[in-house]
């Protein structure tokens, strides 16, 4: 291999032959990253969006990383970075390409996120109205501000996020609109500190019209990143500028959030998407349908709307499976098709089980602190707090002998290990905070998990 170029191009070869990606997903988000170095053992790229960078993040990051790992023999991190302004094309350009990419897109079988294609039902119809009413205003945040948006993944949090800025900018193409995760948002902050200049970040997100927060519980536990968005939240409130925020838990349910935070989220309109009802799941598989141009039976679709109903996303997937047999078998699709698409998407998703590993991310993630370092002598007091807490998990979670949580934790004696264990027992008693801390971790991995 001679570039890094030539190196993405054999790991876009793997994502689409061992990792089965499509065309149409590699042409949407692979196919538009733009490789721009290989940083030690990080694969640095630029990105178009916000949006683009947390579709590939959350989608096919890990694929990604296999691929590296195959082609250049070492483990790769992913680091995706958003291009400024200045370096992109122009506005009227990206607004054009955009447009193209969401045509293609319905075309092609896939939803562009717009409120035509947002199937309404007792399950959502609230939040539906609220962001159809924001998006009908002029972005001065005097419908509801903020709207907080809470719910399981899957439901049509984001489809709502992504309508109401396709809406708003359709209406008015100078509104400043930004759609950011909280992920990113905290990764941002860090670079910007990195850096030792905020002032960008701060340019950036302080003069938006319109900010939309995608998964905004990621914020929490971490102080700095609350901080800012807490500034940057009353900044643009006082200003009347729109904030819609989404997150799988209502504000109180948010642990280690700040209360001046948390006070701030409640004081608009609160809404939930539950899930969808019998009816409107039917409607969502024909509406997949229709997309696909596949003509689906009343039994067939009725069949897999009684079977599949706490994630939109498994229905869709279920649509694509049976236009995919249709091909195949040359048919109409049956009831027995229905059958095999529902059990490969229910084996696809299945539960990740839980390990060290993963516990100890979230920890480390939550302190700011690495998973090396956890696992190291260091003594530091954030490095050791981080370390009692990581062990009480593994051996509340895993249930695993106190043997092998010490060789898991640099090999440490299990007397060490009994000590943190009553360590943290003992202090979650007297400190609220750390016991947020503990509650909220076991949450996200539980949930996580499927327990």
């Amino acid at each position: 291999m001679n570039s890094f170029e030539e190196v993405f191009e054999a790991v876009k070869e793997y994502c689409t032959k061992d990792g089965k990606v499509g065309d149409i997903a590699k042409n949407l988000w692979l196919d538009t990253l733009k490789p721009a170095r290989l940083e030690g053992t990080d694969a640095v790229f630029y990105c178009s969006s916000d949006f683009q960078r947390s579709v590939v993040t959350n989608n096919y990051a890990h694929l990604l990383q296999e691929g590296f790992e195959r082609i250049l023999g070492f483990p790769v991190s992913l680091r995706l970075i958003v291009q400024e302004n200045e370096e992109a094309a122009d506005p009227a350009e990206q607004d054009r390409q955009t447009g193209e990419a969401l045509e293609k897109t319905s075309k092609d079988g896939e939803y562009a996120y717009t409120f035509d294609t947002f199937i309404v039902g007792g399950s959502n119809q609230f939040a539906y109205a609220a962001c159809t009413s924001i998006a009908r205003g002029d972005g001065n945040g005097n419908t509801y501000n903020p709207l907080f948006i809470y719910g399981p993944s899957g439901l049509g949090k984001t489809h709502l996020l992504t309508a109401i800025s396709h809406e708003m900018k359709k209406r008015n193409p100078e509104l400043k609109i930004i759609y950011v995760t909280g992920e990113t948002f905290a990764n941002e902050l860090i670079e910007a500190i990195g850096k030792k200049d905020t002032s960008k970040f701060h340019e950036k997100y302080r003069s938006a019209d319109v900010l939309l927060v995608d998964d905004i519980h990621f914020i929490s536990g971490k102080d700095s990143t609350q901080e800012e968005f807490f500034h940057t939240f009353n900044i643009l409130h006082a200003a009347g500028k729109q904030i819609v925020l989404t997150s799988d838990r209502p504000p109180k349910d948010i642990k280690i959030l700040e209360d001046r935070i948390r006070t701030r989220f409640e004081s608009g309109l609160i809404t939930d998407i539950s899930m969808p009802d019998f009816e409107t799941r039917v409607a969502i598989i024909r509406r997949k349908a229709e997309l696909l141009d596949l003509n689906i039976p009343d039994d067939v679709a009725e069949f897999i709307a009684n079977r599949l109903k706490t994630n939109i996303r498994q229905l869709e997937g279920a649509v694509k499976r049976l236009k995919a047999l249709k091909s195949l078998a040359d048919s109409a699709p049956s009831l027995s098709m229905a059958q095999s698409v529902i059990r490969d998407i229910l084996t696809d998703e299945q539960p990740t089980p839980v390990t060290v590993e993963n516990i100890i991310q979230e920890v480390s993630n939550l302190y700011g602190v690495t998973a090396d370092d956890i696992r190291s002598k260091k003594r530091s007091q954030q490095i050791s707090n981080a370390r009692k807490v990581a062990i009480y998990l593994v051996h509340d979670i895993t249930q695993m002998t106190l043997a092998a949580i010490g060789e898991e934790f640099g090999n440490r004696d299990h007397s060490t290990i009994v000590y943190a264990v009553k360590y943290v027992e003992k202090n979650m008693k007297k400190d609220t905070n750390l016991r947020d801390a503990i509650e909220s971790i076991t949450k996200t991995i539980r949930d996580g998990s499927g327990k």
